[in-house]
Parts: structure tokens; C-alpha cells; sequence
């Protein structure tokens, strides 16, 4: 069977590009197809495929700047043309590479990571008051029912949805009226053998996070402003100026950083603070696999992941609520054990051969 793959951009390597590398272990010969790609950024399984980008690659500074070109994007995937000979297609999607005209009796299984959040249920976490300039406010007000209308137009081309949970299973349903066969992604287990694991806790909680408005990194800084007491966070994004001048010195910014040194924070830390709305969410269960605790907004895909055995959750968005479940948090009350079995019921031999399983299912 010839397959072809594709994926929104490849500019960095987070939990989207976990979940293609392993898409693109399974199918060692298929070309991976994309609107911009970063020569670098992601894995080298990844850098070892061919891939083939839209017009968007050629724009000056883009790899900076792709975001402002959202109102472009819907354009520039339709006007992508798979010139691979293609049995199947498999797209890997948060954003508009769904839409990518399939060629002529190939079967397209869309894997959608969330249908794209900032322009249905979380417009006003990315474009609301005081958030977004008031041009960029604007010019998303305009083009929102445009995106939308092309976001479910596209969806004829898509044959079969994968959603990653069943949070977002629930708003395929709702936006575009298609039923969709939840796989959840994974932790990869076999990464982490390989890295050396603290054991001991120390006197800090850690926030891993890219600085995204759903993300909810302020409302952390908010909290541990309030509280004094040690924060580290990791990671990178739009958002950075803003937190950084927010935050008093007991929150300690680390920025991008090699894995194993990720590896050795987030398993010396007290807990994992996760405070935002993910779809599903894969580095809670990185934190387990470590052996550390989380301690997670209730709502979205942590629900399917986490348990009051591995978390503990506050129910309301805002930080005098995480505030008093930081101060109720107790170190003892959690089994080592308990966290590790938990990550290990997410492998990523269990995903890929859920996903072949679908594949076989739907092709023959």
C-alpha cells in the first residue's frame, strides 16, 4: 500500500510531532507533506523522510512569523498537489492539512489533534480583550466565519476521523457533524529508559508548557506569585514577554532546554502544575512516568488520563483555586508505583498498532 502523510508545519518537535514520528515509523517509505518546515526542528526520524512544503515555505521570516499567516493557510493547503502515488493518505491535523486535495481513490484517515480551538470554543483565550492587539482582534472577527465555513467544507475530503480523545471526539461531533474512533496518544516509554530519573524530590513544582493562551501558564505565575514559594518553568512561546513581567522571583524561567535536563527537573519536582484545557495532554503522563504527581485543571482530556490515584484536580479557572490545591497538596499521599503503572497503560506499541488495526479496518 502507498501512503502519504501529512502534517500542519514542522517548526518544532512537541506532542503533534510525537504522534507523527510515530505515524511515520509505521510507514518507513511514505513522503511527509506540509504547509512549512524548519530544516532541524523536529526528530530525526522525522528529517529523514522526504518532505515536500507549500508556497508559505518561500515567504521571508516565516518560520517566525507563520501564525499571522493563518488567513492565508485554508489557500495554500488546497492548493498543495500530491504528486506521490497515494493508496492512503494519513493526515495528522490541529490546523487546515486535512484539507489537502487527496488524489483519486485513495482513502484519507484524518488523525485530528483538536479541530483548530481559536476559531470555535477558545477564540477569546487566543483573540480576546487583552490578550490580542486590537488589529489582530479585529482582523480575527472578520475572517473567523470564513475559516470556519472552509474548516467544515474541507471535511468532505476526510474519508475517516481518529480523534486523540474522546474530549475531542465530542467537538468533531459538534463542529462538524462526523463521527470520529478515538485512539489516544502516548507517552514513549522506551525514550525514557534511557535517561537518568531523580528520584529524590526536591523543593520546587514545574510547570512544562509551551506559552500558548490555552496553555494557561499565567494563571501558575499568578498562583506562585501568591504563594512564594519555587517554580520552574520550561518552555518557550508568544506569551513569554507578558509571563516574564508578571512573575516575582520565586518563579525561575528556563526556557528551551536539552531533554535530559527536562527529564531531571520534571522528575525532581514536587508535582506538576497543569493548568490549562488540553485535548488530551501528553506530558502529565510524562510526569508519571517519572514518578511525579500532577496537579491539573479538571476539564479536557486529563480526565481520561488522570485519576485521583496520580492527581490532584481544582475545579475552577483561576488561581486562588490553584492556589488552595497547592496548598493542600500532600507529597506521601501518592504511590510511586501507581504513577508509572498509570503512564504505562499509554505506550506507543499500544497506539501504533491501534492505529494499523483502524488502517486495515478501513482499507480493505
Amino acid at each position: 500500500m502507498k501512503v502519504v502523510i501529512t502534517h500542519d508545519w514542522l517548526v518544532g518537535f512537541r506532542g503533534g510531532e510525537r504522534v507523527l514520528e510515530a505515524i511515520v515509523e509505521l510507514f518507513p517509505n511514505a513522503p511527509i507533506y506540509t504547509l512549512i518546515h524548519k530544516p532541524g526542528s523536529t526528530s530525526k526520524i522525522i528529517e529523514s523522510r522526504e518532505i515536500v512544503t507549500s508556497k508559505l515555505n518561500r515567504f521571508p521570516n516565516i518560520f517566525e512569523n507563520y501564525r499571522k499567516f493563518l488567513p492565508l493557510m485554508p489557500h495554500m493547503a488546497e492548493s498543495m498537489k500530491i504528486t506521490h502515488e497515494a493508496d492512503l493518505v494519513i493526515s495528522s491535523s490541529h490546523c487546515v492539512i486535512k484539507g489537502v486535495p487527496k488524489p483519486k481513490n485513495a482513502v484519507h484517515i484524518s488523525y485530528v489533534h483538536s479541530p483548530m480551538r481559536y476559531i470555535y470554543d477558545q477564540f477569546d483565550a487566543y483573540f480576546g480583550e487583552g490578550v490580542a492587539p486590537l488589529y489582530q482582534r479585529s482582523l480575527m472577527k472578520l475572517i473567523r466565519p470564513y475559516l470556519q465555513r472552509w474548516d467544515k467544507k474541507s471535511n468532505s475530503n476526510v474519508d475517516h476521523f481518529i480523534a486523540n480523545a474522546d474530549f475531542v471526539r465530542k467537538r468533531i461531533n459538534d463542529y462538524y457533524n462526523r463521527d470520529a474512533t478515538v485512539i489516544n496518544p502516548f507517552v514513549d516509554i522506551n525514550e525514557f529508559k534511557k535517561f537518568t530519573i531523580n528520584e529524590t524530590k526536591k523543593d520546587y513544582f514545574v510547570v512544562l508548557s509551551a506559552f500558548a493562551p490555552n496553555k494557561r501558564v499565567d494563571l501558575a505565575v499568578k498562583a506562585f506569585n501568591k504563594l512564594g514559594i519555587n517554580l520552574k518553568i520550561i518552555g518557550s512561546g508568544q506569551q513569554e514577554k507578558m509571563l516574564k513581567e508578571m512573575s516575582k522571583p520565586n518563579v525561575e524561567f528556563l526556557g528551551n532546554i536539552p531533554r535530559e535536563d527536562v527529564i531531571q527537573i520534571l522528575s525532581g519536582a514536587r508535582a506538576l502544575i497543569f493548568p490549562g484545557i488540553e485535548d488530551f495532554g501528553i506530558t502529565p503522563l510524562e510526569a508519571l512516568l517519572v514518578g511525579t504527581p500532577v496537579i491539573a485543571y479538571a476539564a479536557g482530556g486529563v480526565l481520561e488520563t488522570l485519576n485521583n490515584r496520580v492527581a490532584d484536580f481544582f475545579y475552577e479557572l483561576n488561581e486562588d483555586t490553584l492556589v488552595a490545591a497547592i496548598e493542600k497538596f500532600q507529597d506521601n499521599r501518592f504511590n510511586r508505583s501507581d504513577l508509572i503503572n498509570r503512564a504505562h497503560d499509554f505506550s506507543k506499541e499500544k497506539f501504533q498498532k491501534k492505529l494499523l488495526d483502524f488502517i486495515e479496518q478501513k482499507t480493505k
